[in-house]
Parts: structure tokens; sequence; C-alpha cells
């Protein structure tokens, strides 16, 4: 499929509320998303200024302290920043204390412009946010303590 074709539907995206698109020409096939369960606003897809500007890597946690945490911990999947919420004005997805499922959304990692959602992996109650709203994160890291 051209290049052009794809650019052209990804306009087409942009400027329109549709959420998804998927085209088939013969064996080629190309589909576009830009909202997930739990939209994100466009006004996060880029990153915030203050961000902007390579930042020096977070220190991983030492395994000794992961170890030590109570609980199930949530690590990052990838490398990015972290965001408690969907957007600056909204609330925070989880605080301290809150009770969660099972694929309840807990937090954000903004890896290459994409913002992707971390769900709880277990059933219990938040204990301890590891990570400060817009830190950058390391893979494996340590976000959240859910217990």
């Amino acid at each position: 499929m051209d290049i052009r074709k794809v650019k052209k539907l990804i306009e087409l995206l942009q400027s329109s509320d549709i959420a998804e698109i998927e085209i088939k020409e013969g064996e080629e096939a190309v589909r576009i998303s830009r909202m997930s369960k739990y939209s994100v606003p466009m006004q996060m897809q880029s990153a915030p200024a203050a961000y902007a500007a390579p930042a020096s890597p977070a220190p991983a946690a030492p395994e000794a302290d992961t170890k030590k945490m109570r609980g199930n911990v949530v690590k990052s999947p990838m490398v990015g920043t972290f965001y408690r919420s969907p957007s600056p004005s909204s609330p925070a997805f989880v605080e301290i204390g809150q009770h969660v499922k099972v694929g309840d959304p807990i937090c954000i990692v903004e890896a290459m412009k994409m913002m992707n959602q971390i769900e709880a992996d277990h059933t219990g109650v938040i204990e301890a946010i590891l990570v400060d709203d817009g830190e950058p994160v390391e893979f494996d890291q340590p976000l959240v303590t859910i217990v």
C-alpha cells in the first residue's frame, strides 16, 4: 500500500470523530486506531514541554528493594514517562488505599508519543505509588504495589 494513502488515512482519522479505520486492498491491509477503551485526550499526545528535552534515565530500583516490597508489584513494561492521570486536568487513575480489580487502569506510560495504559494485574488495595507524575521510568521499574 502506498505510504501517501496511509498518510491520507491518518489525516482523515485526525480530522474526524472516527476512532478506528481498517482498509484492505487485495492482500494488503492497514488498520489505524486513535482511541482506546479509556481514551487519552489529544493534548497528552505530545510530550509536555518540561519533559521534551532528553532527561537522564531514572535509576532502576535495586533488586533487594523490590523483594522487600509487600504485595504484588506492578512494573513498567517499557521505558517511558509515567503519568498518574489521563490528562493534566483529570483526577489520578488510582490513589493509595483505593481498591482495584484485575484490568483496572492504574497509570499511563508514554513511550515514543504513544500513551500506553497500564492495568492492574491483581485484585487488591493500592498500597504505594512508587513513581512521581511525569517522572521517567525504566523497563521493569516498580510503579505501584497492590496488597
